[in-house]
This record gives structure tokens, sequence and C-alpha cells, in this order.
């Protein structure tokens, strides 16, 4: 079952892992990814900031309005690439950081119950989905995204490590 709290342990956390994590780190580690169609650490925290401005709350937002119908905008997954152009990883992770803050004081004083939770609005692709849908996806979003960062750093070593690799899931997942 959901637990708002729990979320929001997580949801707390994400800025400072992400910062301590590519704070000061070389353009290799943040800027290189998988291969074409795929994203960078970078790209990632780029795309996290994105969510961070036209998701989450926004879309809480609607659920708990009276307005309707509870349509939601459809969610661009690619604005990072335009919206992170020239700006350094540092810069991103200080705007995430104060999106996130800002974001969570709008969730906690909307002191959300348990019948909120059970409130409604209507995804572009998915149809009717739950507010509480909603706030876990964003707290399993966001460990998502950061398996995938430690993932596509990880497999800038994976010739490198040799006959470890056997022991190494990140490297073969």
């Amino acid at each position: 079952m959901f637990d708002l709290e729990k979320a929001i342990e997580i949801l707390e956390r994400t800025p400072r892992t992400l910062e301590q994590l590519l704070d000061g780190l070389s353009s290799q580690w943040i800027m290189t990814n998988e291969g074409p169609g795929t994203w960078s650490p970078y790209d990632v925290v780029g795309h996290l900031i994105h969510g961070e401005k036209t998701d989450w709350i926004p879309r809480m937002l609607i659920i708990l309005s009276e307005k309707e119908p509870k349509t939601f905008t459809p969610f661009d997954r690619f604005a990072q690439e335009k919206n992170s152009h020239g700006k350094t990883i540092n810069e991103l992770l200080t705007a995430f950081k104060n999106l996130r803050l800002h974001n969570l004081n709008t969730l906690k004083v909307q002191n959300i119950s348990s019948e909120d939770l059970k409130k409604t609005g209507i995804h572009p692709d998915f149809g009717l989905v739950t507010l509480a849908q909603l706030l876990a996806t964003w707290t399993v979003h966001d460990l998502n995204h950061l398996s995938q960062i430690s993932r596509v750093m990880a497999r800038q070593y994976s010739s490198e490590v040799g006959p470890w690799v056997q022991y190494l899931k990140i490297l073969r997942s």
C-alpha cells in the first residue's frame, strides 16, 4: 500500500544523491551514454528537471482541483535536449534541487488524506489514474533514473573489469 511519508523519504534524498554522485566529475562520466537513443547522466538530470516543472506537481494539482475534466497535458520525455543546452551539470543539479524543494513544499501543504489519494485524473496514454499511483510513480521514477545513471557510468568500465563481469550484474543487465 502506498505510504506518502515513505515516498517523501526518497523524494527528499534524490537531489542530494545526484549531487554526491555527479558533482565535480569529469565530462566523460557526465556526458557518456550507452549509444544512440540513450541518455547520459547529464540528460537524465535534465529530464528530472523537466518532470519537476511539468509533470508530478502540476498533475497532482489537476487531480486535487475541482475543475473538470481532469486531463493531464502530455509529457515531453525529451524536452531536456533543448532545455538543458549550454548548462553545466552543476547548474542542472542546483536547478533540480531547488525545484524539488519547492515541489515537496507544495506537496506537503496539500495535507493529502487517504481519500485524496483515491482521487483521479486522466493520463493521455493510460486513462484514469489515482493520485496514489501518480505519487508512487514519482518515487519509483527517481529510483529508476538513479539506477540508470549508475548503469551508464558502470558500463564505461565493462571491458576493463575482466573476468569479474560475471559478478557484476549491472554490466550484464
